[in-house]
């Protein structure tokens, strides 16, 4: 009777490699992976938002509105927690996508502010975290396409026959995707206007004349 029972388990194990079960078990893990590396670049650029907000502040702290709009949308990604499983929620992936959009935004338009201001472009710490800021979206663009493939891999082989019957039987369905209109969106670099003229500094206050 053993040898019936472990002749059996062989037999399905055999049954469910050979329709794709594995396949499919190796594409999620991998899924779920590369959704884990596109977080943590987004946090590594979320984490670098408060010292980039304060160091435009000490030399343009009267530009309130950018510096409230880059605020504001780090704190709507940061309350944003989006694990593998809610990233298959088209409607999740999507208020995902539109908080990540109004971030890069918002540090869109600080970083054209700072063009008019040359001693804030000459500081050193700016630079450095001007230049830690790039190469963090390099790496949000090449995690996120990294995603996006694997995502496509993913609903490629559960579609196919006959491991879509598998993919039936054990409940896997195709997952969310980043859409093409909000990579194109965020792949548009900024604007930077050379043009717009910086702010002429304060006028002196003359002396008080002296009193008789």
């Amino acid at each position: 009777m053993r040898l019936i029972r472990i002749a059996f388990a062989l037999l399905i194990l055999g049954l469910l490699s050979g329709c794709g079960y594995n396949r499919i078990q190796t594409q999620d893990e991998s899924v779920k992976a590369q959704w884990s590396e596109v977080l943590n670049q987004y946090q590594r650029r979320a984490d670098l938002v408060p010292n980039l907000v304060n160091t435009v502040k000490g030399y343009a702290a009267h530009e309130e509105r950018v510096l409230t709009e880059v605020t504001n949308a780090r704190a709507k990604v940061g309350s944003m927690q989006l694990s593998a499983a809610d990233a298959n929620d088209p409607a999740k992936l999507a208020q995902f996508q539109a908080a990540q959009s109004e971030l890069s935004g918002a540090l869109g338009r600080l970083l054209v502010v700072s063009e008019n201001y040359p001693n804030l472009k000459a500081d050193a710490s700016f630079r450095d975290l001007q230049a830690q800021l790039e190469g963090t979206e390099n790496r949000i663009t090449v995690a996120r396409n990294r995603y996006i493939q694997s995502v496509q891999e993913y609903n490629t082989l559960v579609r196919q026959f006959p491991v879509n019957l598998t993919a039936m039987m054990f409940g896997y369905k195709t997952k969310a995707n980043f859409s093409v209109e909000n990579e194109a969106q965020i792949s548009r670099p900024p604007t930077v206007d050379f043009a717009t003229p910086a702010p002429a500094p304060a006028a002196p206050v003359p002396p008080a004349p002296p009193q008789s």
